[in-house]
């Protein structure tokens, strides 16, 4: 008998850049069949006040086309418990910059109460769309 294992892992994907691809091999690695969730424009605007620079729908169609994705979703929310209930995936994929806080230890308890297993990925050192940005910035100012 063969189990399919279901993972889940969310992001932004603005800027892709090597971190990303980093997460989603990782991701994959771990499961038969990964399911990317990417924020909407709305949430990212809400929880990290600032805007995206590529539109959702093509930061979709990027990872779309990534090898290793199997699903491209809307993530319109931060409840992953809501994901479980809509995707119920076996495997959730995250960066470490959340391991150990009081709201993932939370998130981890629910969500090992309907047997999913969380992982925490380090982040990619030296690269984010945020210092992308900044660099792009700091190239945009007049001298």
């Amino acid at each position: 008998m063969f189990i399919l294992i279901v993972g889940y892992t969310t992001g932004v994907f603005d800027l892709f850049h090597v971190g990303h691809l980093n997460i989603i091999k990782s991701a994959k690695g771990m499961c038969d069949r990964l399911i990317v969730g990417v924020s909407t424009d709305e949430l990212v605007s809400q929880y990290k006040d600032k805007q995206t620079v590529i539109p959702f729908d093509e930061r979709c169609e990027i990872l779309r086309n990534i090898q290793g994705v199997d699903c491209v979703v809307p993530q319109e929310n931060m409840d992953k418990f809501e994901a479980w209930e809509k995707y119920k995936f076996d495997v959730l994929v995250v960066g470490d910059d959340w391991h150990g806080s009081q709201k993932w230890k939370d998130i981890e308890a629910k969500l090992c109460a309907v047997g999913v297993r969380v992982f925490y990925l380090p982040y990619t050192k030296g690269t984010s769309s945020s210092k992308i940005n900044q660099i792009l910035d700091d190239n945009r100012r007049p001298s």
